[in-house]
């Protein structure tokens, strides 16, 4: 496994947000920790970025653990739902600033801003400024930002939230696509079933602070290990929308 969580326990003022959570991500594989609202899906999220500490329990990135290692020295990428992006930069300044961060020549910052303004499909939006974009435009300059400093890790928490509907679904197709040309480890934040259909590989599935259930979304729909996911999950919607996804 690329990223696993072992036993991990977290509190915040007397609330207990992560109890005993353990559960792996295969490199390279796209994965969703799908939950109601309040479940500790964030929180997990935020741990494995580095933003909070568990209390107890290891953190193993790529084999190693990582507890006492700052986020910006974890090699991860991350991706807010409400896009972070500096209203005062253009897109192709919001994409190079983790590269200036790392002091990379000016070469190799105008290299890479090029190829990531082609990867998401704006090559011709460089000089904007966020204001002057699509939700969904700011959503793929935030992504691509992610991945400026060319991340082993990429985190997502709730990327699609702040998005209407049809434009949300549109990213999903996009987003997956786009992972799976760079092949870069990804975990999402999501309450949405569809979502997590659509785009992970792998589903965990998140209640109260635990983890309820780990598998394919074949797994947890038709193999419900617990009684919680057997009423979470909207087993016949789930068979449908596998269906039109070709899962």
């Amino acid at each position: 496994m690329y990223v696993e969580m072992k036993q991990i326990n977290k509190t915040f003022d007397g609330f207990q947000a992560s109890k005993d959570v353990s559960f792996g991500v295969a490199k390279g594989h796209l994965a969703a920790l799908l939950g109601p609202s309040g479940s500790g899906k964030t929180t997990i999220l935020r741990m494995i970025a580095g933003l909070d500490r568990p209390d107890s329990g290891d953190i193993m990135i790529n084999g190693s653990r990582v507890n006492d290692i700052p986020g910006s020295k974890r090699g991860i990428g991350f991706v807010f739902q409400n896009y972070a992006l500096f209203r005062y930069m253009t897109v192709a300044d919001n994409i190079a600033f983790g590269l200036e961060v790392q002091k990379k020549s000016k070469a190799e910052i105008k290299n890479r801003v090029e190829e990531l303004l082609e990867l998401v499909s704006m090559q011709e939006l460089g000089k904007r400024y966020p204001h002057q974009l699509s939700g969904g435009q700011r959503q793929r300059v935030a992504f691509a930002r992610a991945l400026a400093p060319d991340p082993q890790l990429l985190l997502l928490d709730e990327p699609f939230a702040a998005i209407d509907a049809k434009v949300r679904r549109e990213l999903r197709t996009w987003l997956k696509e786009m992972i799976g040309r760079v092949g870069v480890t990804s975990i999402f934040v999501t309450h949405d079933q569809e979502e997590a259909v659509e785009v992970a590989d792998t589903v965990i599935i998140t209640n109260q602070g635990r983890i309820e259930q780990v598998g394919t979304p074949e797994d947890v729909c038709r193999r419900p290990q617990t009684e919680f996911v057997e009423e979470f999950i909207d087993s016949e919607r789930f068979e449908a929308m596998m269906a039109v996804v070709g899962k």
